[in-house]
């Protein structure tokens, strides 16, 4: 099976072949991939996925409902908790961007519908050869990350949406000798 070059662990396959580039419509789905990009900001991805399992369990299963309501007392228990990035920012983040999360969802009906109407709801299908040829960020990235920055997100730089809008499937950056192309 050929596969994008970036693709060269056990993790990174399993996220490549199952999740990157797959269009999601999926709520919680779309919080946790949000969150995830976040916590990625000055680390690999590789970590990411290593940790997420431990995420899944500490934080109610990306449940940005009950997230919402995490207090200080929970905010100091995942700070505590061995397998979590102890980044005291980007942990806030979690509590925060769910609560601008839910504002979205009042806002649009849902963040499905808010994310995907910037593509008109279909997936944007490029034509990379190479993962050295994908940008870090893009026009639309901009656009959206200054709109989610408005809505008082937090960790949503250009080149952290440009990741999202990949591991979501609004972009498929599969490069074109990918069998997943």
């Amino acid at each position: 099976m050929t596969r994008c070059g970036w693709a060269y662990s056990d993790e990174l396959r399993e996220y490549h072949d199952h999740v990157w580039g797959i269009p999601q419509h999926d709520e919680v789905q779309l919080y946790k991939m949000l969150i995830l990009e976040g916590l990625q900001a000055g680390l690999s991805w590789e970590i990411i996925l290593k940790k997420e399992k431990a995420y899944e369990q500490a934080i109610d299963g990306f449940d940005y409902l009950k997230i919402a309501q995490y207090d200080e007392v929970k905010y100091q228990e995942l700070m505590q908790t061995p397998e979590l990035i102890k980044n005291k920012l980007k942990m806030k983040s979690i509590i925060h961007n769910a609560k601008a999360f839910i504002k979205v969802q009042e806002e649009f009906g849902s963040f499905d519908q808010y994310i995907w109407s910037y593509v008109n709801f279909k997936p944007v299908k490029h034509h990379y050869e190479s993962s050295k040829d994908v940008p870090s960020y893009d026009e639309l990235s901009q656009e959206i990350s200054q709109d989610l920055k408005k809505r008082n997100f937090k960790f949503v730089g250009p080149t952290i949406i440009y990741s999202y809008l990949q591991a979501i499937g609004i972009y498929n950056d599969h490069e074109i000798n990918c069998d997943f192309y």
